[in-house]
């Protein structure tokens, strides 16, 4: 006769494993107390049983959870990233706009810090879009490049190292107005963080420009009449608060630039397509032949200091490519009511520089000596030749540099 314990251990057995079958049945002839314990222990396998029972449901309903919580969690990252990449696909078309949708998404927190940062890591960013931004006048935007430039850190480092760090990080843009916006708060850092080296940030400003000019003087191609390094020590003459700087300074800079260019970024819009993406201007205007004076009708685009004009707005390349530089802009009268032309001043009988494209495809040099352009209303017109004023392009770095020379020079006086 088995044993209460040979009992348990046959119940436990088969709770443990249930595919087997039980080695001994309960015998007959148990005692009351014997048949009581036997009984105690079936109760508390059926509570174990049901315990485990529900501990199975509960892990499964966890497990269950866990899985919908990460394939949702999953679709949230999903969705966020394809928000977060249309975000920058609307920066790099418009900044402001791109900001904003970000913004609105909780994807960017509405701070200065958070903004700076966003544009700091530049992470699938076009840096001419980042450097339009930084360039606004907005409180919003000035706050922005503050705390931009606040990112970056030049300690020990001399002015052409901070410059390559700072340049590096967005294009310069062309406007004079915020070229000088951001080479200030430029300054400013580059003091802060090497108290002592100049004077006054202005002593900081005049030499940054001086050496971006130097970078250019000696490694565009189109400038035959290299500078030596003494000139560029006898141009940056006076400008420590009426000293001189140190020649060892200059001459270290000097040497720096000449040994390596400025790596400037390049702007990720080489498309076309791209380009036109965010114009600073656009709409239909008349424009003269340059042979055959006859008025046409063309669809107009302004970015990039450049005129762009098509046949159609659907066309993918332009009829013409009018480049701004060195151009001016005035109101003339014709036949054709709010009229202005551009023209290359003090030199009425010089072509200007530019392209369009034949009939049959082939790119050539323009030939007009003046661009005449008919707007549909007078409003238009001002509207049309304060934005090409605004873009046409002079090398503002020389305006500035001898703007903020004459500061200083006057600063000296008083």
């Amino acid at each position: 006769m088995a044993t209460v314990s040979e009992l348990c251990v046959n119940s436990f057995q088969t709770f443990l494993f249930p595919t087997q079958p039980a080695s001994e049945k309960v015998p007959d002839d148990l005692t009351p107390e014997e048949q009581q314990e036997l009984e105690n222990i079936r109760r508390r396998k059926q509570e174990l049983l049901d315990d485990i029972q529900r501990l199975k449901d509960e892990i499964a309903e966890v497990t269950s959870e866990i899985e919908n919580l990460g394939s949702t969690e999953e679709r949230k990252n999903m969705q966020r990233n394809k928000q977060v990449a249309m975000g920058r696909k609307k920066f790099n078309m418009d900044p402001k706009k791109g900001i904003q949708f970000l913004i609105e998404n909780e994807l960017l927190k509405n701070t200065c810090d958070d903004i700076a940062q966003f544009l700091y890591k530049g992470e699938g960013l076009n840096k001419t879009a980042i450097g339009d931004y930084l360039g606004e006048r907005d409180d919003l935007n000035l706050q922005v490049l503050h705390a931009f430039v606040e990112l970056h850190e030049f300690t020990d480092l001399n002015l052409v190292q901070a410059l390559r760090q700072f340049l590096w990080s967005f294009r310069l843009p062309g406007e004079a107005q915020k070229i000088d916006r951001m080479m200030e708060s430029f300054a400013q850092r580059y003091c802060q963080c090497n108290p002592g080296v100049f004077q006054s940030t202005d002593t900081c400003y005049i030499l940054s420009f001086a050496i971006i000019m130097l970078n250019t003087s000696l490694h565009n191609p189109n400038v035959k009449d290299k500078p030596p390094v003494e000139r560029f020590i006898s141009m940056n003459r006076g400008i420590n608060e009426g000293g001189d700087l140190p020649e060892d300074l200059l001459r270290n800079l000097y040497d720096s630039i000449k040994n390596e260019p400025f790596k400037i970024p390049e702007d990720d819009g080489n498309d076309l397509t791209h380009t036109f993406f965010n114009p600073d201007r656009e709409g239909w205007l008349l424009k003269l032949g340059g042979r055959v004076k006859t008025w046409k009708r063309r669809w107009f685009i302004l970015t990039d200091n450049c005129l762009y004009y098509f046949e159609y707005t659907t066309d993918k390349e332009p009829r013409g490519i009018i480049p701004l530089e060195n151009l001016s802009i005035r109101e003339v009268e014709d036949k054709k009511p709010n009229s202005f032309e551009l023209f290359i001043p003090d030199n009425k009988d010089q072509v200007i520089k530019a392209c369009k494209t034949e009939a049959d495809g082939r790119v050539v040099e323009g030939n007009h000596t003046f661009y005449r352009i008919s707007a549909p209303t007078a409003e238009e017109k001002e509207e049309w030749m304060n934005s090409i004023k605004a873009a046409i392009s002079r090398d503002p770095f020389y305006e500035m540099l001898a703007a903020r020379k004459k500061k200083v020079s006057s600063m000296k006086r008083h």
